[in-house]
């Protein structure tokens, strides 16, 4: 088994991914193999409510990272988003991508565990941590928590190794993951129901 680690920063050894890798660090050490996925600088596309991807699970738009994602976690046995805070919420780039990935190839992603990782400098936390574990919720994947919010604090990497509170939630969320992926295995998850759509216009 082994678990996708998204990185939603610019920055590929920054802040958020000194939180991911003490994350994967405690996952190997239960025997849980970790991948890590880097967003990246490159533009990525929005939404744009075509509905196209309801026909082949992929997003029509393929000039971007958005497939190969959702390729990674189907795979995946597990999944942890971690991003930076920008303005109180998640880096919008990573936003942009996650709604296309989730809308598009979200239903087999359905029972598996899930956790988010954010990395800001002093505040904000709680806000993005909420955003992100949104897709998890929605998307019928227990979510996997820590000993408090899932977050580090720091303007640089060697700042974020001195949270060495944050750093133990990070490990205490690779065991949690490692300890949930295993009480899964093999269990057949519960039925799920066609979907109901209703709307509030009387």
């Amino acid at each position: 088994m082994h678990v996708l680690l998204v990185n939603g920063s610019p920055h590929e050894k920054g802040c958020t991914y000194t939180a991911l890798m003490e994350v994967a660090g405690a996952l190997e050490a239960e025997g849980v193999g970790t991948e890590l996925f880097q967003l990246g600088k490159k533009p990525v596309r929005g939404c744009v409510a075509c509905g196209g991807c309801g026909r082949n699970g992929r997003c029509v738009f393929d000039d971007d990272v958005c497939n190969r994602l959702i390729d990674r976690m189907q795979a995946a046995d597990g999944l942890i988003v971690g991003s930076p805070v920008y303005y109180a919420g998640p880096n919008g780039a990573l936003c942009a991508v996650l709604d296309r990935a989730f809308y598009a190839g979200g239903a087999p992603m359905a029972h598996k565990p899930a956790a988010a990782v954010v990395s800001c400098r002093r505040g904000g936390a709680s806000a993005t941590f909420d955003r992100l574990n949104k897709y998890f919720t929605i998307g019928q994947m227990p979510v996997v928590s820590s000993q408090y919010w899932n977050s580090v604090h720091g303007n640089t990497p060697d700042q974020v190794r001195q949270d060495l509170e944050g750093l133990q939630t990070m490990r205490t969320l690779g065991r949690n993951m490692a300890w949930m992926l295993k009480a899964l295995a093999g269990v057949q998850p519960p039925e799920t129901e066609p979907p109901i759509r209703t709307n509030f216009i009387r």
